[in-house]
Formats: structure tokens, sequence, C-alpha cells
């Protein structure tokens, strides 16, 4: 191999690299943005139960509004974990993209 060759490896790759970092960056902004907007609403709702908790007249009304607020937050929580798995799989794409070329490149030449 070259020196030029060599070069425009290092170049290559350091593009791939940057390219990749600039991806991974972007969804883990988003990941966190998920995490925090999940964690905000959770305590919002948790907090709303606690009222509806401690306003209820009856123990079979403090049991319904335990029931509702079990069955929304799991329901969140799937959504929540759906999503965040989404997003996790797009990272993984968008960190690996840049190096197809590379790794196209690399594989050709053997």
């Amino acid at each position: 191999m070259t020196n030029d060759e060599m070069r425009k490896l290092g170049e290559d790759n350091m593009g791939a690299a940057m390219s990749s970092f600039g991806a991974c960056t972007k969804n883990a902004q988003a990941i966190a943005a998920e995490v925090a907007d999940y964690s905000k609403k959770s305590l919002e709702s948790c907090a709303a139960a606690w009222e509806k908790l401690a306003s209820a007249k009856s123990l079979d009304k403090a049991a319904e509004v335990h029931s509702e607020f079990m069955k929304s937050a799991y329901e969140d929580f799937v959504a929540r974990a759906t999503k965040l798995g989404e997003l996790y799989v797009d990272l993984a794409k968008e960190a690996y993209k840049p190096f197809e070329g590379v790794f196209t490149k690399a594989a050709m030449k053997e």
C-alpha cells in the first residue's frame, strides 16, 4: 500500500468515525430526552394518583384509584420501553452507517 493510499484510508476512517460520533451524539440526546420526559410524566401521574387516593371516601374507591394507576403506569412503561428500544436500534444503525463503505472496501481488497 502506498503512502497516498494509507493517507486516503486514514482520512476515510477519520471521516467515518466523526460521522458515527455525530450520529451517536444526536441519538443519545434523543434517548436522554425520552428518559427525562418519561421521568417527569411518571412523577406527575404518581402525584395525581396520590391526590385521588387521599380524597377517596371509601376503601373500594381507593382500590379503584390504585388499580387504575397501576394499569396506566404499566401501559406507559411498556410504551416507553418500546420507544427506547427503537431509539437504541436507530442509534446502532446510525453509528454503523458511516463505516459500511469502509468495511466494503476492506473486504474487496482481500
